[in-house]
């Protein structure tokens, strides 16, 4: 592998002019690509196998006038106060509302609160429904805004109108924290090299991978059915370690200039070497990203195999088109002009603190330990679940129209279940729908049930329950799964079925399944991981420990996010409005995304320990010159991902915050704690024993060189003529 990449390093250097123009022409087709054939990318979001999934296919086949799939708006109307909204001027008032929603844009139906007597009991307030023939991400801003419209009449005449559902959420938006990312990127590089060019070229060679992969991206999307998220975490994670190994090779490169190499040869080398390790970690986060294939959520698997495939192009440009940059820049990349590092040969603080570690080693494990054990104690009360507009944030339309129907008509209103009664396999449909209705209302809390819509044919029939409970509380996931507990008893009694669907059970399936998905998840991508890093370090205890570490930093991400975004803890400080369960995605993402930069920051420093140990040195200064060497890059590109993912806890979506504060704490804990402490204190404690590896293992793992050994000793070794000519 070290021999191979050392001369495409090389060649590469060479050929520099020939290497770019082929990037260049690649760069510039897939981009005419993404111009010509890009097609629609679509917010559609399928759950194969659930039975809220199933029953929703089922009335779009068999009841489609119902728009069952449809967006919905929740139009609360509210009378001024001491007025009765039933009175003539209110009955006016929302006749009007009414007949311009109608007149809507892409409406189905309106149902007017005075004929299904939505009206609280204390007359103060309405409820109206609207229901969309399109799914709510088929909605455009001018189709809200009319939803918005009709109200206006209304609001001139003092009443007040507020509107909540999935027809009122847009797509979450971002703040520009892609180029505030690159910005803090470019400074931290700056430091990290003492040099602007140097400092650029990581930058350079990420952007041209984030751009191929985004074009390809797009391109794809004039052939399959993409959803909108899937580039999301392909642009996140394809700037990240694009950044990160581009850094890592630039830095061996400089390393190799200082020591008198010439450029060329230093340039093969440092592919040859970090190129090694790169290719690995590399390996590694595109295991966790294909992974989410398993799932079973289509949207995730397109997430994860683009964002995939953007980091295989990752991977490529820095093994290519880096070193032909490099043989542009040539020896001009030897020192920095910008006086912000620390002369080569002094004492670095990366060095200082190995030493302290080594020197301290227990007490240091204990204390690090003991700080993960104590974050990680809120992650025992985690709970999943979905954003809904009781998640919204404080003072938005969404949320006030929640706060209003859940004082006004009850928490369950904000969250109606829809059950799909099938009469087809029924001799007595009404006896099987008087059934159905009978026993979901005689169930625990006693929920309220509409009567039954029937189609045409009269083999398929609606009833909406409206639950005492909140759309996010667990007292609703317990009636959801009591009334599928139903079906049984009603099939044997009468040959019907029935089934629950609806956003508020569409949600609690989507977190279920989430849940149940996420430990055969986490033990495929730990497995095959601790395979490769085996493979890679040629050892048993570096892989378990890489393993264990990484646990220790996702349990404690969960725990500090519960603390923040489910009780409350900080939120002034980090400028969150809004508390509730956590999104059911986002442990699996989290797992995923950490999981393959932990690997690479695992990679990065551990590999340069292990070429010191293959090289002779002893287990206690490899630890020390290895980390000497690795700290830099890793706390450069920590830093880096740092700022980028907190760079979202800006944002105005509460969900969109919580992704951030994650991926920035879980990168901190990762890099910091565990990669920066754990490890140097256990390298240091295990001495030779933490490359200890049975003797039938070593024989059976193929020998990839990752550390470079047998290239550099191929490389180091006399040439025969010279030996020939000395002895003459």
């Amino acid at each position: 592998m070290a021999s191979f990449l050392y001369r495409l390093g090389r060649f590469s250097f060479r050929r520099r002019a020939l290497v770019t123009v082929v990037w260049a022409a690649i760069l510039i087709a897939i981009g005419a690509g993404a111009l010509t054939l890009s097609g629609q990318l679509s917010n559609s979001v399928t759950i194969p196998g659930t039975e809220s999934q199933k029953a929703i296919d089922q009335l779009a086949d068999r009841f489609p006038e119902a728009a069952a799939g449809g967006a919905t708006a929740r139009v609360v109307i509210s009378a001024p106060d001491g007025q009765d909204i039933t009175k003539e001027s209110g009955k006016a008032a929302i006749a009007g509302i009414v007949s311009r929603l109608e007149g809507a844009p892409k409406v189905a139906g309106v149902l007017n609160p005075l004929q299904v007597q939505a009206i609280s009991p204390d007359k103060h307030v309405a409820l109206a429904q609207v229901s969309y023939r399109v799914p709510g991400f088929e909605l455009t801003d001018s189709d809200r805004e009319a939803l918005m419209a009709a109200a206006n009449p209304a609001k001139q005449a003092g009443y007040t109108v507020d509107f909540g559902g999935d027809a009122v959420q847009a797509m979450p938006a971002t703040n520009a924290t892609e180029g505030l990312g690159v910005a803090v990127a470019a400074v931290v590089l700056i430091i990290t090299f003492g040099s602007l060019l140097a400092a650029g070229i990581p930058l350079l060679t990420a952007l041209i991978g984030v751009g191929i992969g985004m074009a390809g991206i797009t391109t794809a999307s004039g052939f399959l059915e993409l959803n909108t998220n899937t580039p999301v975490l392909a642009l996140m994670i394809g700037l990240a370690v694009g950044i990160d190994y581009a850094l890592f090779i630039v830095s061996r490169y400089r390393h190799e200039l200082s020591i008198g190499r010439d450029p060329e040869e230093a340039a093969g080398r440092a592919t040859g070497t970090a190129g090694s390790a790169v290719v690995f970690a590399g390996l590694t986060v595109i295991i966790a990203l294909a992974g989410l294939t398993v799932v079973g959520i289509p949207f995730l698997g397109e997430m994860g195999v683009a964002a995939a495939i953007t980091v295989a192009i990752a991977v490529v440009i820095a093994l290519t088109l880096l070193p032909a940059i490099l043989g542009f820049t040539g020896a001009k990349l030897a020192g920095g002009k910008i006086r912000l590092r620390r002369k080569e040969g002094t004492t670095t603080h990366g060095e200082r603190w190995a030493k302290f570690v080594a020197r301290h080693r227990i007490p240091v494990l204990i204390a690090a330990i003991a700080g993960l054990a104590i974050v990680a104690v809120p992650a025992a009360s985690m709970q999943l679940g979905l954003p809904n507009d009781s998640t919204a944030a404080p003072g938005s339309t969404q949320r006030k129209a929640y706060d209003t129907v859940a004082r006004s008509f009850g928490e369950g209103a904000n969250g109606p279940l829809v059950i799909v009664v099938d009469l087809a396999g029924s001799t007595d449909r009404q006896a099987a729908l008087h059934q159905a209705s009978a026993g979901i209302s005689g169930l625990g809390e006693r929920p309220i049930v509409t009567p039954p819509k029937v189609n045409r044919a009269g083999d398929l029939a609606l009833l909406t329950v409206i639950p005492k409970s909140g759309p996010s509380s667990t007292a609703t996931e317990d009636l959801v799964s009591d009334i599928r507990g139903l079906n049984a008893g009603l099939g044997t009694a009468t040959g019907a079925s029935l089934a629950v669907t609806g956003q508020t059970a569409a949600n609690i399936d989507v977190s279920e399944k989430l849940a149940d998905a996420m430990l055969p998840y986490l033990a495929l991508i730990v497995g095959l991981a601790f395979l490769l890093l085996m493979l890679v370090f040629r050892s048993v205890v570096v892989p378990l420990k890489a393993t264990l570490g990484f646990l220790g930093s996702v349990v404690a991400t969960f725990g500090a996010v519960v603390a923040v975004f489910q009780w409350g803890w900080l939120t002034d400080l980090l400028g969150v409005k809004t508390t509730g369960p956590i999104m059911s995605m986002l442990p699996i993402l989290l797992i995923g995304v950490l999981f393959g930069l932990a690997m690479d920051y695992q990679v990065f420093l551990v590999t340069r320990m292990r070429e010191e140990y293959v090289h002779g040195a002893d287990p206690q200064e490899a630890m020390v010159t290895g980390f000497r060497h690795g700290s830099r890059v890793v706390v450069a590109a920590a830093l880096i991902m740092i700022s980028v993912f907190a760079g979202f806890v800006l944002a105005e979506s509460s969900l969109i915050q919580s992704i951030g504060f994650a991926l920035a704490f879980g990168v901190l804990v990762d890099a910091f704690v565990i990669r920066m402490t754990i490890v140097p204190a256990l390298m240091s404690l295990l001495g030779r024993g933490a490359w200890w590896l049975p003797k039938w293992l070593d024989r059976v793992l193929p020998d990839v060189d990752v550390e470079g050994e047998k290239l550099t000793k191929q490389l180091d070794a006399p040439d025969e003529r010279e030996l020939v000519d000395a002895s003459k």
